[in-house]
C-alpha cells in the first residue's frame, strides 16, 4: 500500500514577510502621491523615504533605483485594477452586466487610488520611459479583460456585430479613466452613482450596454 500523501498547507507570510510587504506599500503610497503632485524628474529617493518614514537605505534595500521601484509601482497599481476588473465580470451575468460592472470598478478603483490614477494618466503619454513596454503590457492585460467582455457580448448578439472590440475597449478604459479623474478634480461631491449612471448613458448609444 503506498505512503499516504500529506496534505501541504499554504504558506503563511512570516513576520519578516509582513514587515518587507508593509514596507513596500508605504514606499508605494509615498512615491504615488509625490511622484503625482511633482513629477518624476522632480522626486527624489530622499523625497521618498521621509515621506514614507524609512530610512533612505531602506528604499534601496527594496529596490536598487528610483526608476525600479516606479516600474514597480506601476505593475502592483495596474495589477490590482485588472484584478478588480476580473472580479468584477466574475460577479455578474450577462456581457451589458459585466460591462456595468466594469464601469464601475474603474470608477471605484480610480476614486480609492486617485493618486495613481493620475500618474498613470500621465505616464501614459510619455514614449521615452524606460518602463513604456512594461506600462503597455500592462494596459494591455487590463483592456484585454474589457476586450473579452465585449467580444462576448458581440459573439452572443448583446452588442454591435460591426464593433471594433479591441478599439472599444481601449476606449472604455480611456474613458472612464480620464472621466474619473475629471470628477475627482472638478466635482468632488457627486456621488460615484452618479457619474456611473452619466457615463453609462454616453456609452449605451455606441455599445448598447
Amino acid at each position: 500500500m503506498p505512503p499516504r500523501r500529506r496534505e501541504e498547507t499554504p504558506a503563511v507570510p512570516d513576520g519578516r514577510t509582513r514587515r518587507r510587504d508593509d514596507t513596500k506599500q508605504r514606499l508605494y503610497e509615498a512615491a504615488m502621491e509625490l511622484i503625482a503632485e511633482h513629477g518624476f524628474s522632480a522626486t527624489t529617493v530622499d523625497d521618498i523615504a521621509v515621506a514614507a518614514g524609512v530610512a533612505k537605505g531602506t528604499v534601496y534595500y527594496n529596490f536598487p533605483s528610483k526608476n525600479a521601484l516606479f516600474e514597480a509601482l506601476l505593475r502592483h497599481g495596474v495589477g490590482l485594477l485588472t484584478a478588480d476588473f476580473r472580479a468584477a465580470v466574475a460577479g455578474a451575468g450577462t456581457p451589458p452586466e459585466q460591462a456595468v460592472g466594469l464601469i464601475r470598478a474603474e470608477l471605484a478603483y480610480i476614486q480609492r487610488h486617485r493618486s495613481f490614477a493620475q500618474l498613470l494618466l500621465s505616464e501614459m503619454w510619455r514614449t521615452n520611459r524606460e518602463w513604456h513596454q512594461t506600462l503597455q503590457l500592462l494596459r494591455g492585460e487590463a483592456i484585454g479583460v474589457i476586450a473579452e467582455v465585449l467580444r462576448r457580448g458581440v459573439d452572443e448578439a448583446y452588442f454591435d456585430a460591426q464593433l471594433d472590440v479591441r478599439m472599444a475597449a481601449a476606449a472604455l478604459f480611456g474613458v472612464c479613466l480620464v472621466v474619473a479623474v475629471d470628477w475627482l478634480v472638478f466635482e468632488p461631491d457627486r456621488t460615484l452613482e452618479s457619474v456611473q449612471e452619466s457615463l453609462i448613458a454616453v456609452i449605451r448609444a455606441r455599445v448598447g450596454i
